[in-house]
C-alpha cells in the first residue's frame, strides 16, 4: 500500500492527493508515475497494510470457504447427493411427494434418484430426510469451524499469524 506525503500531510490514496494538488493548480493523471510525483514534491512510500484490513480480508475468505463447502455434494448411505439451491428444492419436493404416495398406498413409496455422480438409486422420503440431516450436521460443523477460525484471526497480532489460519473442519 502506498502513501503520499505532500506539504507535511500523508494521503493513503492517489485520489485524495490529486484533489489537493488540483487545489494548488496542478492536475495529475491517475496513471502518473512515482518519479513524476516526486518531482512535484510528493514523497511516495510503501506502507504496511493495516492489520485490520488483512484480518477483514481473511474473514471474508473464510466465509467464502464455508459457504462453498455448505453446498458441496453430501455423502449418505454410500451415495453422493447434490445440495445446491436446485437440489434442495428437488429434495424437499420429493419428500412431500413421497409422503403423499406413502399415505395413499399405506406402504413406503420410493423413487429413482440421480446422485451427484450420476448413479440412479431408489430413495424414500426418509432417505432424503437423512440427506438433509447430514447436511445440517455438516453445516453446523462448518459454522463452528468458521467461528473458531474467525476468533483466531481477530486475535492474531501480525500478518503471518493471520495467514496461517485455516477453516479446520
Amino acid at each position: 500500500m502506498k502513501t503520499y506525503t505532500y506539504k507535511g500531510n500523508v494521503y493513503n490514496n492517489l485520489y485524495y492527493l490529486a484533489e489537493v494538488l488540483a487545489h494548488d493548480g496542478t492536475f495529475i493523471p491517475r496513471t502518473i508515475s512515482d518519479t513524476d510525483l516526486e518531482q512535484l514534491g510528493v514523497n511516495v512510500a510503501e506502507a504496511e497494510e493495516p492489520i485490520e484490513n488483512i484480518r477483514a480480508r481473511k474473514i471474508v475468505e473464510l466465509k467464502r470457504q464455508r459457504d462453498t463447502a455448505e453446498v458441496e455434494p453430501i455423502e449418505y448411505n454410500g451415495n453422493s447427493y447434490d445440495y445446491d439451491d436446485k437440489a434442495r428444492d428437488r429434495i424437499n419436493a420429493a419428500i412431500i411427494a413421497l409422503d403423499v404416495q406413502t399415505a395413499q398406498a399405506k406402504s413406503t413409496a420410493s423413487i429413482d434418484w440421480t446422485t451427484a455422480d450420476n448413479q440412479d438409486v431408489k430413495v424414500t422420503a426418509d432417505d432424503l430426510r437423512m440427506v438433509v440431516a447430514s447436511v445440517a450436521q455438516r453445516s453446523n460443523a462448518l459454522h463452528v469451524a468458521y467461528r473458531a477460525a474467525k476468533d483466531k484471526v481477530e486475535a492474531a497480532s501480525d500478518v503471518a499469524e493471520v495467514e496461517t489460519v485455516t477453516l479446520n473442519i
